[in-house]
Formats: structure tokens, sequence, C-alpha cells
């Protein structure tokens, strides 16, 4: 007896650590309104139809598991064996009531709810029609290159991804361009946009291209990431929609189809420290660099690096200075070097910062560290 009591103990409190572990993980920052990265808050209408779609399963899920759950405790105490007795238990096999009761209730019950199932995800497949942005994204390791593929458009942007509120946006998903000789898709690993708060997950495939929509319903900034595991900084492999009104939005593709300063100004530049930055970036507004994003537009954006940093003096200055030890790159052939093991001095690499800073803003503001240099 004092033995069947200790092992009762120990499993409540086995049950109440993992309780606990369970509810203090919910508490902090990466849930709850701060996070926004949230599928609860659904900001579209194509994560809405998700949410609506899964909310009603989710409590026909909890009232079957209620009910198993409390059939199973009550056949638990009812019929357990008491002392002293000794009896087998009534046998139901061959009990053709009981077998076509629960082989039928649970396919009749999966069978409604692949109705609206379907039918969602027939309409999240749908392509929009009229008036609809279309944008190109390229997954790259790790971060989102951006391609806004309208007539008249053709702008490039990393991480950062701008659309009118009210306006559907069609994304063609694709790893990045093959190679040569032979089609090995460089850094060709398998990603997963994802936006939880405009819509649902859709994988990346290298090779293919793959179809998702958003909308957003108003203004705000959105954060999403990738949600398929593809290497070492996989975590580090952010973005986030920005959600304007259409004038704004107008405005900033305007603002990004004009040069901050002639490419080849841009590239005398930053190439002026004999670093062969041009040699994987493009400092012409709308196109693609080889390897790495498009700077022609840096200072405009929030954050850099797979959106895991601010856009300012300190963090950039550091990036150019040694990127891999700001983000793991492992064994990864096309990366940000470590100039710094190359040579490079922190002068020279806040010099960089601060040519950038001031030459790929839309509106010049040079920061107060870069007086003088």
């Amino acid at each position: 007896m004092l033995d069947r009591t200790h092992r009762l103990r120990r499993a409540g409190t086995t049950a109440a650590v993992a309780i606990a572990a369970v509810t203090l993980a919910s508490c902090g920052d990466s849930t709850g309104p701060n996070n926004k990265q949230n599928a609860l808050r659904p900001a579209g209408k194509y994560a809405r139809q998700i949410l609506n779609l899964t909310e009603p399963f989710f409590w026909i899920a909890v009232v079957i598991g209620l009910a198993v759950v409390s059939a199973t405790f009550y056949v638990a105490l009812r019929f357990r064996e008491k002392p002293g007795e000794e009896r087998a238990p009534k046998q139901v096999h061959g009990n053709t009531a009981l077998e076509i009761s629960w082989t039928v209730i649970p396919a009749v019950i999966l069978a409604v709810m692949a109705v609206p199932t379907v039918a969602t995800i027939f309409s999240l497949a749908k392509k929009p029609t009229g008036h609809v942005v279309n944008v190109t994204v390229t997954a790259r390791q790790w971060w989102w290159q951006f391609h806004y593929d309208d007539p008249g458009n053709g702008v490039e942007t990393a991480n950062e991804l701008h659309i009118p509120v009210g306006v559907p946006v069609s994304l063609t998903l694709q790893g990045p361009p093959a190679c040569s000789p032979t089609p090995c898709y460089a850094n060709g690993v398998i990603h997963s946009f994802w936006v939880p708060a405009l819509n649902g997950k859709k994988d990346v495939v290298p090779g293919r291209k793959q179809f998702l929509k958003l909308e957003a319903d108003k203004p705000g900034t959105y954060l999403g990431q990738c949600a398929e595991y593809c290497g070492l900084s996989h975590a580090n492999m952010r973005m986030r929609v920005i959600a304007e009104s259409q004038a704004d939005y107008d405005a900033w593709v305007k603002s990004q189809q004009v040069a901050t300063r002639s490419e080849a100004a841009l590239e005398r530049g930053v190439d002026a420290q004999q670093w062969g930055c041009a040699t994987c970036h493009s400092f012409k507004p709308g196109t693609a660099g080889a390897v790495a994003p498009n700077l022609s537009h840096l200072a405009d954006r929030t954050a850099f690096a797979g959106d895991i940093y601010l856009v300012n003096f300190d963090n950039l200055w550091r990036w150019v200075y040694d990127a891999p030890s700001r983000k793991p790159m492992g064994n990864l052939e096309q990366h940000m070097p470590n100039f710094s093991a190359a040579g490079m001095t922190q002068a020279e690499a806040q010099k960089i910062a601060c040519f950038l800073l001031t030459n790929t803003a839309t509106n010049p503001s040079p920061p107060p560290e870069c007086a003088g240099k």
C-alpha cells in the first residue's frame, strides 16, 4: 500500500512539473500579443479562412478528447478488480453493434470535416484576378529575395516585402537559380515561407515553383520566417511584410525605382577599399546580386542579414567587419566572408557602413557616427 502511495505521489509531482513548465513557457515574449507571428490573430482574409476552419475542429477534438478520457476513467474505476475478487472482464469481441458504431461514427465525423477542409484548400489555391501585386520570392540560405514582377515596377529587395492594404498579392515561390554546368541549385535546400498573420505555410522546393497569396486588412508590419529546417541559420531566416495604404505603397515603389546614386558611383565607393562588394551584391535598382542581396536601397530597409539586425551604423559595420560571428554560416560556400581575417580594419568597416547608410537612402541622412568619415 505504501509503495502504491509513493508511486501516485511521484506521478502527481511529474504531472505538476510538466504543467508548470508548459505554463511558464507560454509566459514569454515569444507568445501572446507580443509575438507578431501569431496565426490566432489573423490580419488578412486568407489567414482568417484557415482560423475559421481550425476553430470548430479544435472544439470538436476537445469534446471527443474529453469523452474518451472520461470514458476511460469511468471504465477503469467502475469495473476495476476489487480486493479478494477474481473474475475476468466481460468480453465484447464479436459484438457487431459496438464494432460498427466505433467504425462508422469516426468515419462520419471525418467525412463531415472533409467538406469544409477541401473547400478551403481549393479556395486558398485559387489565384486572384483583377488588381493584383505579383512578386517572385526566391529562398536562399539564409535570406529572402523579393522581385516585383509587374510591368514598369521591377523592384528588387531583400527580407522586406511591401504590399498595399486590401489588395491580393500573388507570390511565386522558388529556390535559387540553377548553377552551371549542371542544375546543382546552389544552396538548394527546402525552405518554407510563412507569415502566420496573412496565410499558412508553403514549402519552397529547389527546381519547382509554388504559389501563395497574401492580403492584409490594415496597415502594419507582419513578421514571418522560414518554417522548414534549412541549415545552421534556419532560425535567422526571417522576413517582414509591411502593409500600407495604396498611396504609400505607390510612393515606396517609385522611390525604389530611382537610383540613390549611379550604379558606377556606388560600386566605386564601396570597392574603394578593394574588398569586392560588387562581386556578390548589385547596386542597381531592380536587379539581383550574383549571390547576395541588392544594396541599392539598403538604408531604406528596416533590417538586414535575414531580418535579424536593424539597419543602423553599429550593426552594419560589425557585419561588414566579421559577418560569420554575427550569423552562423557553417560550411556554406557562398556567404558574407570574415573580412577582419583578410586584413580589414574596424575603421575601414566603419567607412563602408557610413558610405552605404548615406548613399543607399532615398533621403540621405548620415548617422552622427559618420561625421567626418
